[in-house]
């Protein structure tokens, strides 16, 4: 019981002492301590209040104080423990690369790969390590035996370098794309689910869906089309680039065959680390985004086979993955959605605000959409930067324009209320002539 009070303490203390490089500011160590040990048992709703949890996770991390970083959903900052193992592995990969990297480092890519396995919920020879979610899902659309002809199902507001990837098969081999537009937010899950099951057709080989959208963060019902599609034959490949680490679930709570996702969003690992998931049964049918041999059809790690490059990007997700969990999937979740609530909450209902994002829990997380009407969104981010060095990302899709927010465990209270203040301000007065 104890281990369980303290894991915390001992993810970021403990980390640091194996790495050499513990760095915490004087004085955390027992108020990490203290702080696992209070909560210990709290359920998660209650902790996301408790900001003298919180405030010893957000000394984990060195960030600039002077910005609002509300733009985590792109690339987060990773806690100090992985920027010091980070720095650890590529230092010792310098003094002899061939030797140091390619003996000693690079076979530590099975440790991740078994961790990385567990925490999604499958078996390590289905996981993959990649470099992002663009790598591990275009591998499974470039992948896919496809025919002229053969029909991908998707969404409008799928990531933009994922429809330029199954783009370049409609020109180059002649597939057939179609694309469903979807209110936002949606009337409810259900809905989702109805609207890829009304657009299937005889020739729908594939279905590519969002576990959860970068564009207003809307979760979708992952579980309900995998297995309408099974029914079917049809396969869908799971776009989790913002999923993961995010909120809770696991492989088997999606029942998926492919899953793709990024590592440096809400994991905070080192930029340029992410994962594929491919169902066992599946592998040998799926081909490699850069070539492997033919002994490796059905091993998961010709997935991997992409030249040289960094042994310490992927070994430092361990010291990620430890992190995540000293703080718990389930508290990190209620975290999130407590501090988009504190901001939402304070805009709903202002005139001219629009939610482009459902508060239900069960679509949606930390990252959310908000527009004022009549404002340009992207003069709109321009002048919280410029005015309040607030940073968020400007949405001009057609469908759903204005401004993805989305804070991480280390944003404070008062950088969501300085946000909030900042678009009241606006509300009240416009953007400035």
């Amino acid at each position: 019981m104890l281990a369980s009070r303290r894991g915390f303490l001992w993810t970021v203390a403990g980390l640091g002492a194996v790495t050499g490089t513990a760095r915490l500011v004087p004085g955390a160590v027992p108020r990490v301590l203290a702080a696992s040990s209070a909560v210990f048992g709290t359920p998660p709703d209650k902790v996301a209040r408790n900001e003298d949890y919180w405030r010893e996770i957000q000394q984990a991390y060195d960030v600039d104080r002077g910005i609002v970083n509300l733009n985590n959903g792109g690339v987060s900052p990773s806690p100090r423990v992985v920027q010091d193992a980070l720095r650890r592995h590529l230092e010792f990969s310098n003094q002899a690369p061939a030797y140091s990297m390619w003996q000693v480092l690079e076979p530590q890519i099975e440790s991740v790969r078994r961790r990385l396995a567990v925490a999604f919920g499958c078996d390590p020879e289905e996981m993959a390590v990649t470099r992002n979610a663009s790598e591990a899902l275009e591998t499974c659309l470039l992948g896919l035996d496809l025919r002229p002809g053969d029909e991908v199902l998707t969404t409008t507001q799928d990531y933009p370098r994922m429809l330029t990837t199954l783009d370049q098969r409609v020109r180059r081999e002649g597939i057939v794309v179609r694309t469903i537009r979807f209110p936002a937010p949606p009337a409810s899950l259900e809905a989702l689910t109805t609207l890829f099951r009304e657009s299937l057709t005889p020739k729908t080989r594939a279905i590519l869906v969002c576990h959860i959208t970068n564009l207003t963060g809307q979760i979708f019902p992952v579980r309900s089309i995998c297995r309408m599609a099974r029914e079917r034959g049809i396969e869908v490949i799971v776009d989790g680039a913002h999923a993961f680490a995010h909120f809770p679930f696991r492989r088997d709570d999606l029942e998926c065959d492919f899953y793709g996702t990024s590592l440096h969003k809400w994991l905070c690992a080192p930029i340029g680390t992410g994962f594929l998931y491919v169902r066992r049964e599946k592998i040998g049918r799926l081909w490699p985004l850069m070539a492997a041999p033919d002994s490796m059809r059905a091993d998961i790690r010709k997935f991997e086979e992409i030249g040289t490059h960094p042994a310490a990007n992927h070994n430092a997700i361990a010291e990620a993955l430890t992190f995540h969990e000293g703080i718990g999937v389930e508290r990190k979740a209620a975290r999130l959605r407590y501090l988009r609530d504190r901001w939402m909450e304070r805009l709903r209902g202002r005139p001219g605000v629009i939610l482009r994002t459902s508060a239900d829990p069960a679509q949606s997380c930390a990252l959310a959409n908000v527009a004022i009407e009549g404002s340009d969104a992207r003069r709109l981010a321009t002048h919280l930067w410029e005015s309040d060095r607030i940073l968020v990302v400007a949405i001009d899709h057609e469908e759903v324009p204005g401004l993805r927010v989305t804070p991480h465990v280390y944003t404070t209270l008062d950088e969501i209320d300085r946000f909030a203040l900042a678009m009241e301000r606006v509300i009240e007065k416009g953007l400035p002539a």
